[in-house]
């Protein structure tokens, strides 16, 4: 079974959640290196392999309920949904700073956010996503995007950046944000659209939403 590097002795200091809130009512977006300890990432990048190796992995799809697809021309990853009832010891660590910045965020935004949902996301070399909203039109619970990175060992020239549009639709401006370990990227769901640019090496990450309360009438 492959491993990843061994973590360095010392942790890094994390950003404070303070920074988070102030950069999203700023900017919609924030990207804070060493949300986790070196020790905490690389707990969750072996769990993943491990889990990869196991073939728990699925095809990721795109689109909601009946109109789930899988579309490898739009989207090649694999991923694995996470259980938040039954969670591991290194993703409980994870879930539970999330909820404690859920709730610090609530104080400062009134945003009204209830819950976590998201899934471990694996890129083997050569796939990627192409550029997409995580909104759905008949679906707008998701609020606020997630994505902690799993790569300690990460070296410009890997690839799998980030690729986050700054103006709506538009292509320009944005912003590339490196897939380092233990980075946490968060930004507006319904603001930003972004893609994943093609990963040269296994780039490994956790992704989510916080959302709120479900307004859909059926």
């Amino acid at each position: 079974m492959r491993q990843p590097a061994s973590p360095a002795l010392s942790a890094l200091s994390p950003d404070t959640p303070e920074a988070i809130e102030d950069a999203l009512i700023e900017k919609g977006y924030a990207c804070v290196p060493g949300f986790l300890s070196p020790a905490q990432v690389h707990a969750l990048a072996a769990e993943t392999l491990r889990l990869w190796d196991d073939g728990e992995f699925q095809f990721a799809r795109i689109g909601t309920g009946t109109n789930r697809q899988r579309c490898p021309q739009v989207r090649s990853d694999r991923i694995l949904w996470l259980d938040n009832d039954h969670l591991s010891a290194p993703q409980k660590v994870y879930f539970d700073a999330l909820d404690e910045l859920r709730q610090r965020i609530n104080r400062a935004t009134m945003m009204g956010l209830v819950d976590w949902e998201g899934h471990l996301a694996l890129y083997p070399p050569g796939t990627f996503y192409k550029r997409h909203i995580d909104v759905f039109a008949n679906a707008r619970e998701r609020q606020l995007t997630t994505i902690l990175y799993l790569n300690p060992n990460w070296q410009p020239g890997d690839g799998g950046e980030l690729r986050l549009y700054l103006d709506g639709a538009e292509m320009e401006p944005y912003i590339d944000l490196e897939p380092r370990g233990g980075t946490l990227v968060t930004f507006l769901s319904s603001r930003f659209y972004h893609e994943v640019l093609p990963a040269h090496t296994e780039r490994l990450s956790i992704t989510g939403w916080y959302r709120v309360r479900s307004t859909r009438h059926f």
